[in-house]
């Protein structure tokens, strides 16, 4: 394997467990290739369909496809983020309620970190109620539907349909990105329209969302700031998503 193709291959891999990379974010993991090079390199690499290239950088296939991610991969991003973001939910909940729990790493070790106590609990997580299995008082329900396996999660009209069912008191929802031009993302059509039923059956909508999701535009919005209560951080949120948040009522942990 030549020195270029060494190279390309590094540049798909940062930018699959990235997500998406900006231009000036490949300079600087790649100090000694010229600006011209790397431009040729994410050229090629679009070519041959291994990255898809966007205005001021590049993103990962795997998001663009509807994967949104290796669930197993993704678990090893951010974990003390994760960790963070977690504890804070953990505040939120309340004996006695019913709420609906999304997939996602956050969103599982968010479930590993809930209390055994009487809950009614939807998810469509299978990692999340893999972790809720080691509780007994609390009710786990899994929506049927159709299985995605790469983020070990169902969707679906099925799913849907059964979420339309219940009256939430809380719906924690994980986030693939969120970008002011089109708000809340991800990267599957159904799992879109799955978040927006929890959002509308929902008395209180909490984002369990680390601050590397903001300025990701992924391809199907299921919601805006508007359609959120609580935005559940790291704390390393931007100022500018700050203010945003502020100008909706949204409140920040």
């Amino acid at each position: 394997m030549d020195s270029m193709e060494m190279r390309r291959n590094a540049i798909v891999q940062l930018i699959n467990e990235k997500e998406t990379v900006t231009f000036a974010q490949l300079k600087e993991e790649f100090p000694d290739v010229s600006e011209m090079t790397l431009r040729t390199d994410l050229k090629c690499l679009d070519q041959e369909k291994k990255i898809l290239r966007v205005h001021g950088g590049a993103r990962s296939v795997q998001v663009i496809i509807g994967t949104d991610g290796f669930l197993n991969r993704k678990s090893f991003h951010n974990i003390s983020e994760k960790k963070e973001i977690a504890r804070k939910a953990l505040s939120l909940l309340r004996p006695d309620t019913t709420f609906f729990l999304d997939s996602g790493s956050t969103a599982t070790i968010f479930a590993g970190q809930i209390p055994d106590i009487s809950y009614l609990i939807y998810t469509t997580g299978l990692s999340c109620a893999t972790e809720l299995a080691n509780l007994s008082k609390p009710t786990v329900m899994i929506p049927g539907g159709k299985l995605n396996r790469y983020s070990q999660s169902v969707c679906g009209f099925s799913a849907i349909r059964e979420l339309e069912r219940v009256n939430f008191n809380q719906a924690f929802l994980g986030v693939t990105g969120f970008h002011p031009e089109v708000g809340f993302s991800c990267g599957i059509s159904d799992e879109a329209f799955l978040k927006q039923t929890a959002i509308r059956k929902a008395d209180q909508v909490i984002a369990l969302m680390d601050s590397s999701k903001v300025g990701v535009k992924c391809s199907f919005s299921f919601g805006q700031l508007s359609d959120i209560d609580i935005v559940v951080s790291d704390g390393k949120l931007p100022k500018e998503f700050l203010v945003q948040c502020k100008r909706y009522g949204v409140q920040v942990l």
